[in-house]
Formats: structure tokens, C-alpha cells, sequence
């Protein structure tokens, strides 16, 4: 059956499709002018003719980032921080969305806990005690002063919470019939039900950990124990010399050369896009799962 739509229809789904393109160009063009600079030789890139597509295409700026031992310890860094943290994040918020899901008959605690969460939502310790309690528990310098502050986010547990109360209350009454445990219930009914939700959460734990840099700054002595993204705040901050610590070895003709067709902006844009390329391999796999998961994990059952 073919359905008609009205002329104001027609010019809503114009406007709107029109709309979403200027946006999506609007973020892109960004993105293409800094891999265009990051290609560009360094008398271009330093002249800010560069727009959308590299001037004097060169290699070079690459070949430095894989030479510099610093770039690759701060990635080795968060890659570590992601290994230990996302699963930390949501396991925590999995083990805490359980139980404040049920009903206050089963948990009668349930109130309390909730006004407890949603208050450290709305109100923190602030940076100065929370840098002292890191400090305190002999963390400064490791990777779990960038792990343990920031384990469990509430936002994430409330996420899970409303989606587990959207599961039919028989699907639990029927396995505790069975003679189920609550342990049992959850890793085996709720979690695979509710995977589009935790699916959601671990992208948002993945970004999170991913783009943090001020706690970098923060607990970290030492520039070899920097996450990725404090090391090129740290480059971008930098006076455009900063290339020249990546170089290794023995000063020689070569290396001059390179040298010449590096400069600070197309090293910082090259890294940069280095950065964000496990974003962009990573966020799409579970683009699938985010509008399902947020948009059914917001509405209560």
C-alpha cells in the first residue's frame, strides 16, 4: 500500500536530510583538513595554505611518529588503561544495576542506595582530595590512579538499571521456581538479555578512558607514564621543536633531510590522526547496538 504524504511532509524530510548533511560536513571537513596538513610538506603546513588536500605530499611526518619511542609509551599506556578499565567499568556498573533494578519488597535498601548514587551524580569530592586519597593509597605513577577514580559511573549503572526493569518479571519468577540463584540469574538471563544496553556502556567506557587526559596530568610524575591523550595535549601545548625528541640515533644527512620536510604542525596533525584511528575502527562495530541499547535502557519498565 502506497502512502501518500503531504507537501509539508515532503519539505520536513528536505529540510531535515539537508540539515544532517551540513552538520556531517561540517564535522568532517576538520578532520580531512588535519590529514591533509599531516601529509603536507612542513613549508605548506606552515604556511596555512593547506585546505583539503596535502601540498607537497610527503611521508615524512609518519616516518617520524614511528620513530618516537615517546608516542608509542603513551599509546602502550592507554591501551593498558582500556584493557583494565572498560571491563572494570562494566562489571561494576552490571553488579550495581542488579540489584537497585528490583523492587523494594526484594531490596529493601533499594532508596537509600539510590539517593546515595544519584547524590555523588550530582556532587563530587573535587580535585584536591581526590588527588589526596590517590595519593594516600600509594597510586601516583601507576596505571590505577587513571583506572580505580573513575571505575564505576553511575550514569552507566542507571542505563542497565532501567533496562533490567524492563525485563518481564516471569522470565525471574520462573528460574527461581527452577531453584536459581540471583548469581545465576543475572549472568545467565539478564546480561544476555540486556546485551545491546552493556554493548552501549562499554562504548561509552571506551571513550571515556580514551579521551581523558587532565588525570594524566595530574597523577603522573614522570612524561613515559602519560596516556595517549595528555602526551599530545602535551605536543599540541609545546613549542613546534617538540619533533625534534622523537629523533634517534646518530645525527646524519638523512635524518637532516627528514627533518626538513617535518615541521611541528604536520607532526602534531599526523599524530593526532594516529590517535583517533582506533575511535574510528572501534565506535562503528558498536554503533549497531547504541540507539537500541540508550533508547531501551531509558524507558522504565
Amino acid at each position: 500500500m502506497k502512502i501518500k504524504t503531504s507537501p509539508g511532509r515532503k519539505i520536513f524530510v528536505v529540510c531535515n536530510y539537508t540539515f544532517i548533511t551540513l552538520v556531517t560536513i561540517t564535522c568532517l571537513l576538520p578532520l580531512i583538513n588535519m590529514l591533509a596538513v599531516s601529509f603536507s610538506s612542513s613549508a605548506y603546513a606552515e604556511s596555512g595554505i593547506v585546505s583539503l588536500w596535502p601540498r607537497g605530499f610527503t611521508w615524512a611526518p609518519y616516518t617520524y611518529v614511528m620513530k618516537n619511542e615517546k608516542f608509542w609509551t603513551a599509546f602502550l599506556v592507554t591501551f593498558k588503561r582500556l584493557l583494565l578499565g572498560v571491563p572494570l567499568n562494566v562489571l561494576l556498573a552490571t553488579l550495581m544495576a542488579y540489584p537497585l533494578s528490583k523492587p523494594v519488597t526484594t531490596f529493601p535498601a533499594r532508596r537509600i542506595y539510590m539517593w546515595f548514587f544519584l547524590f555523588t551524580m550530582i556532587f563530587n569530592g573535587g580535585l584536591v582530595p581526590t588527588y589526596l586519597l590517590v595519593k594516600g593509597l600509594g597510586l601516583i605513577d601507576s596505571i590505577w590512579a587513571l583506572v580505580l577514580p573513575m571505575s564505576l559511573n553511575v550514569f552507566h549503572a542507571v542505563i542497565l538499571m532501567n533496562f533490567f526493569r524492563g525485563i518481564p518479571v516471569e522470565i525471574e519468577e520462573s528460574a527461581l521456581l527452577d531453584g536459581a540463584g540471583h548469581g545465576r540469574i543475572m549472568l545467565q538471563l539478564f546480561i544476555p538479555l540486556a546485551m545491546p544496553s552493556i554493548a552501549t556502556i562499554t562504548l561509552f567506557s571506551f571513550m571515556i578512558h580514551w579521551n581523558a587526559w587532565m588525570d594524566g596530568r595530574i597523577y603522573m610524575n614522570f612524561t613515559q607514564h602519560y596516556p595517549l591523550q595528555t602526551y599530545l595535549q602535551t605536543v599540541i601545548s609545546g613549542a613546534d621543536n617538540i619533533m625534534l625528541s622523537s629523533i634517534t640515533g646518530q645525527s646524519n644527512l638523512q635524518s637532516m633531510a627528514e627533518m626538513l620536510a617535518v615541521s611541528g604542525r604536520n607532526l602534531r596533525a599526523s599524530q593526532i590522526f594516529i590517535s583517533i584511528v582506533p575511535v574510528l575502527m572501534f565506535y562503528p562495530y558498536l554503533q549497531k547496538f547504541f540507539t537500541t541499547g540508550l533508547v531501551m535502557g531509558a524507558v522504565k519498565g
